[in-house]
């Protein structure tokens, strides 16, 4: 939480670890909703003991979350697989033939590496995705219902 001059004056956090399973470090949905409860509620207590006021409306909200990765969704917002984080390194052949074919680096990390990387592999939910987002991307999409991204959250989407 700022006041009107940008100064920090609460805040919160969530402290969590990400889990290699079936071969790819991933978050779970109920961590991803967890850590935003967790961070909010304890801004939200800090307010409160230091200032005696409880927040009843928020004007905007920010979090901080991973600009990588892949979470690919289908029509109705199933996530299809489990979330991809950047520290993957499952998606080389990928990465190194977009970057032959686009002339520009394209980091394993990206989003556009985790994609092409289930297309060379022919991963089963291909057929089904209807949206791909980071975790910022998904965060954003739980809190306005908006499939948006920020342009320094959105490195390695394509259009």
């Amino acid at each position: 939480l700022i006041d009107s001059s940008f100064e920090t004056i609460a805040s919160g956090s969530y402290e969590w670890e990400n889990r290699l399973e079936d071969g790819f470090w991933t978050y779970n949905l109920v961590d991803i909703i967890t850590g935003l409860q967790t961070a909010y509620s304890e801004m939200k207590n800090e307010v409160e003991r230091n200032y005696g006021i409880t927040i009843r409306k928020i004007g905007s909200i920010g979090f901080s979350a991973m600009m990588h990765g892949y979470m690919a969704f289908d029509n109705t917002g199933e996530l299809l697989v489990p979330f991809r984080t950047w520290r993957n390194s499952t998606t080389g052949a990928a990465a190194k033939e977009l970057t032959d074919q686009f002339q520009f680096n394209i980091p394993e990390r990206w989003s556009i590496a985790h994609l092409y990387q289930a297309i060379l592999n022919e991963e089963k939910h291909l057929p089904r995705i209807d949206y791909i987002t980071t975790l910022a991307g998904y965060i954003h999409w739980l809190l306005t219902g908006n499939k948006a991204i920020g342009i320094g959250d959105a490195s390695g989407m394509f259009p």
